[in-house]
């Protein structure tokens, strides 16, 4: 064996659909021992690098950058409503005055109704017109809901605007996932997938200085010039979509074979077939995407229950769309009246609201460039009771500035304490959940399943994002600060329901997860690790009998 310590016991073993050198553990000698989820990955990864500079790699960020906005146009919408909902003109056209109570949240909330109608549309048009056929048709519903509500002069036309809008999100949001994990190289797949999500960010960093902006502007303007700019990403979508690749799985399952191997040659595989990560990847494609699966009957969601897997997958689904939605993130439509509450004057509020989207995007930041080895459990896990204890610090001393207030005492360090416990709150939920949001639930979903599920994951989050946005002006108005501490009890629930039941997918690619998922105890198998050696020349065996 060439200039290294390892020595075969077995000259090749097929892993996927190239051969991988094994090792006993009594053969080695000074290699480095490193243990992984999965060896064949490792092994493959290792010895068919990308070049990151290469153009068919510019290609793959372009495809990343386009999934990007369109997560951009559902992000916008959170934060340029925070901001719209404190502007004079506004209240005083839809709301009479006042921004919380019914008014606001059935203005809020069927943004909410949209998304849950607009998944069962998404999936199917999603496997019938391919991943990027998904995304064209939700910009263009997009561009006419921003049409629609900026034009608006009465309250009803405001509303349909909104439906409209949360309509169109919802189809962007199904199939832009769907379409970046699918093209994304496996070693790439966590930051390209985490990194969508933070269009979030993208969206609502615009929107909260773009409203910083107009809020001085003193005519119906203040309002209109962020909503008509809300259509942006999404027309960016629309003329750039069809110049890109499509989703090489999307292909097979189609029966479009040569270009989906095609595809991974290119942009997989640095031009080269015979690459080991295109002979993994295509092996898996042929053994796990299926001609006849129910993606091909817009009316078939069985996929979803039929199996032992099947269910465990799309609990993850479900539990990522609850949890994700109801951590308390959805107290930050509602920011204004938050730090309203704690002291600070409205021009205050809106330089809060950009200083609040700019810190929680540095988190999500700091979790894409760690997504592609950081343990899917641990991070939600302890991220999520780290956001249960922040919610409470900022709950108490909310109570305390209150009780203060009730008496004529002003102490600026209780308020600024409270609102640096709701800041860290969102960098942590940011790091913890913006990147797995859209990455959790694609990795989880089977090909077949992939566009249904996310409609369906669609339909869960926007079921509690109605919650949040109905509740939360009613409860902020009523009960106050008390509010928080719902979500204080909730997050520690959450937390303990994560350590018994969520899957680890990192390290092993899409098709790889399908024998976690089937094995008994789903939890336990995908802790398992293996053990690989790494050799002086760079190569890399898998050690069986660690």
């Amino acid at each position: 064996m060439s200039h290294s310590s390892v020595e075969k016991h077995e000259v090749e073993k097929s892993t996927g659909g190239f051969h991988q050198e094994h090792v006993r553990v009594n053969e080695l000698h000074d290699a480095e021992k490193k243990q992984v989820h999965s060896a064949g990955l490792a092994a493959a990864t290792a010895a068919g690098a990308l070049n990151p500079w290469s153009k068919e790699s510019i290609v793959l960020y372009i495809c990343c950058f386009v999934a990007f906005l369109c997560s951009c146009a559902n992000g916008y919408d959170g934060s340029l409503m925070t901001s719209i909902n404190g502007m004079q003109h506004y209240k005083d056209r839809f709301v009479a005055g006042n921004n919380l109570g019914e008014g606001t949240s059935i203005i809020f909330s069927i943004y909410t109704v949209g998304g849950i109608i607009g998944p069962w549309f998404a999936g199917p048009l999603t496997d019938r017109f391919g991943r990027r056929g998904g995304m064209f048709i939700g910009g263009i519903i997009i561009c006419i809901g921003s049409a629609v509500i900026a034009s608006a002069n009465a309250k009803d036309q405001f509303i349909a605007g909104r439906f409209i809008l949360g309509f169109g999100v919802s189809i962007l949001t199904c199939a832009a996932p769907s379409y970046i994990i699918e093209v994304a190289p496996p070693q790439w797949r966590g930051r390209f997938a985490a990194f969508y999500n933070c269009g979030w960010f993208g969206g609502s960093i615009p929107a909260a200085a773009i409203t910083l902006g107009t809020e001085k502007i003193n005519s119906d303007l203040q309002w209109r010039l962020p909503l008509i700019f809300q259509c942006f990403p999404a027309g960016v979508v629309v003329l750039a979509v069809w110049f890109l690749p499509e989703s090489p799985r999307w292909l097979l399952a189609n029966g479009r074979d040569a270009e989906a191997k095609a595809f991974l040659t290119k942009y997989h595989g640095n031009g080269v077939e015979n690459n080991p990560v295109v002979e993994l990847e295509w092996q898996e494609f042929k053994d796990s995407i299926k001609l006849d699966a129910s993606d091909k009957r817009w009316y078939d969601y069985s996929g979803f229950v039929k199996t032992h897997a099947a269910r465990w997958r799309f609990l993850m689904v479900i539990l990522m769309g609850v949890f994700g939605q109801f951590s308390g993130n959805g107290l930050g439509y509602f920011n204004l009246s938050i730090y309203e509450s704690i002291g600070y004057d409205t021009n205050m509020q809106f330089i809060l609201n950009l200083v609040n989207s700019i810190t929680s995007c540095i988190g999500a930041l700091a979790g894409v460039a760690l997504a592609d080895r950081m343990p899917r459990r641990k991070v939600l896990v302890i991220g999520t009771f780290v956001c249960a204890i922040m919610l409470a610090i900022n709950g108490g001393l909310s109570a305390k500035w209150a009780q203060n207030a009730s008496v004529g005492i002003t102490d600026l360090k209780v308020g600024q304490g409270a609102l640096t416990a709701y800041f860290f709150f969102n960098i942590i939920y940011s790091f913890a959940y913006t990147p797995l949001q859209a990455l959790y639930p694609v990795e989880c979903l089977a090909t077949e399943t992939r566009a249904k599920g996310m409609g369906m994951y669609g339909v869960v989050v926007s079921l509690f994002s109605f919650i949040n946005l109905y509740a939360g002006p009613i409860a902020l108005q009523n009960i106050k600060y008390n509010y928080v501490f719902i979500f204080v009890g909730w997050d520690i629930c959450e937390s303990i329901i994560w350590y018994l039941l969520c899957v680890e997918t990192v390290g092993r690619t899409l098709e790889e997860l399908e024998a976690v998922f089937e094995a008994p105890n789903p939890v336990r198998a995908s802790t398992q690790l293996q053990t690989i050696a790494i050799k002086h020349s760079g190569g890399v065996a898998v050690v069986d009998d660690a």
